[in-house]
């Protein structure tokens, strides 16, 4: 589960890539905790508190609001055309909200992004992540 604050803008190489991550694989981008002043995480905070979420409590940063504390994505289904995501976003590991999503492979986009920019930008990265990875499945 990313944190809901967590704006993913590369991926971050790795040895071994970790497909148990949230977001497919790690990634390097900016804490939106604060709207008006993006953050570059460091290493240090990039992969426990950004990557993995539910950062309430051990993150400076973290908003003290009843706002939710991780996203989560996972594959529903995939027939070559398209992508269909189902998206939780989490409250004290509860879902806060919850929905559907579908990619197309043709158009490179969403149907529907999720209103939320960074949530949008986090299921914009699983994907890339899930792609890359089914990729290079294939090519073995």
């Amino acid at each position: 589960m990313a944190c809901p604050y967590f704006f993913p803008m590369e991926p971050r190489a790795q040895a071994g890539q970790d497909a148990m991550l949230p977001l497919g694989d790690a990634w390097a981008g900016v804490c939106r905790a604060d709207p008006d002043r993006p953050w570059q995480p460091d290493e240090a905070t990039l992969r426990p508190l950004c990557n993995l979420g539910y950062a309430r409590g051990s993150c400076a940063r973290f908003p003290a609001a009843d706002g939710p504390d991780a996203v989560r994505f996972a594959v529903s289904d995939d027939d070559g055309a398209c992508l269909r995501i189902y998206l939780v976003v989490e409250r004290d590991h509860l879902p806060f909200a919850h929905g559907p999503l579908e990619y197309s492979r043709a158009k490179g986009a969403f149907a529907e992004p999720p209103p939320d920019e960074t949530i949008s930008r986090q299921a914009q990265a699983y994907v890339e992540s899930y792609l890359r990875r089914k990729s290079e499945a294939l090519e073995r």
